[in-house]
């Protein structure tokens, strides 16, 4: 892949006319179609065709002149924590779409059907220190603050050739501003702001971490449904109604004189807690990542060129 621009007369391309777009998306044919050895393989054309049915939008994103390298799948960076308390389910909360181009990484978290979520983020090589694959794990590492994140579960069809791409892509160099991971607008397309709710360019507006986690706090399954993980809510729902329910009768038994329910009261108090903090932690988490209140996002249109007015009066 080192050679993966010069090696033209492996790509054997199943149709008589190269276009250099799928579906209005920019794209390298030869290194999209080919494997990591730069040879031309019809499976891998059928699956990058199929993911691009994902990336619709994306158009909207790219820059002048990039080009899409390959797609593959995966999920956003998950602490050790996370999976300790969420189990196997975080590899569902956490479906990602990653878009390899020859200028970055666009991260696209995504539900477990790997549909858009009007949420987007770009990682710019020159923003990193470095990049590389280690195992089934992208780990990027940036320039401006050391900082390291994973992007784990990157699909075995795509990783040998991910590893190939990163070695020849140009990392920072000293020229470039130094930077992590940046969600950008789901509207206009700049990068946003951490901590801000409102995008600073269009006023599209985004899901708050203080309602968040008051929702979670107060309704049963509430930062999820706020977060739009309804399946997720509905089962916390069903836990905390139970919860409070064994609470309620122990409180009454306890009332009537039966001191043996505080055996069941207090390990139910502490699991009724737990549950409230890790839906507190994930509603807050995935609030982070820019959902916008509205549902659905129409991409801005570009600012209409002002028409010059003649100033010299018609002559009669």
């Amino acid at each position: 892949m080192a050679a993966v621009q010069s090696k033209k007369s492996r790509f054997a391309p199943t149709v008589g006319v190269i276009q250099p777009k799928i579906f209005g998306l920019p794209i390298d044919r030869e290194i999209l179609f080919s494997n990591h050895k730069n040879i031309y393989k019809k499976g891998i054309e059928k699956r990058q065709r199929k993911l691009f049915l994902k990336l619709p939008f994306l158009k909207h994103f790219l820059r002048s002149g990039e080009k899409i390298l390959v797609v593959t799948t995966g999920y956003s960076p998950v602490t050790s924590l996370q999976k300790f308390v969420i189990g196997w389910l975080f590899v569902y909360l956490k479906r990602s779409m990653y878009v390899i181009t020859d200028q970055r990484v666009l991260h696209i978290p995504a539900d477990a059907r790997y549909r858009y979520r009007y949420s987007i983020a770009e990682i710019p090589y020159a923003g990193c220190r470095s990049i590389e694959m280690k195992g089934n794990t992208l780990v990027a590492e940036y320039a401006g603050s050391g900082e390291k994140e994973k992007f784990g579960g990157i699909a075995g069809k795509e990783k040998r050739k991910i590893r190939e791409i990163i070695k020849t892509v140009p990392f920072a160099d000293g020229n470039h501003p130094a930077q992590g991971r940046s969600f950008l607008c789901p509207r206009c397309a700049v990068q946003l702001t951490p901590g801000k709710t409102v995008c600073e360019s269009c006023n599209l507006k985004f899901k708050r971490k203080s309602t968040a986690t008051v929702l979670a706090l107060l309704f049963p399954g509430g930062g999820y449904f706020y977060t739009r993980h309804l399946f997720l809510g509905f089962m916390a729902a069903l836990l905390e109604l139970g919860l409070a329910a064994v609470i309620g009768l122990s409180v009454a038994d306890v009332a009537d004189g039966i001191q043996d329910r505080y055996l069941w009261l207090i390990p139910t108090v502490l699991a009724l807690i737990v549950e409230k903090i890790v839906a507190i932690a994930h509603a807050r988490e995935f609030v982070a990542e820019f959902i916008p209140t509205t549902k659905k996002i129409s991409p801005a249109p570009a600012p209409r060129k002002r028409q010059k007015v003649n100033a010299k009066p018609a002559v009669a």
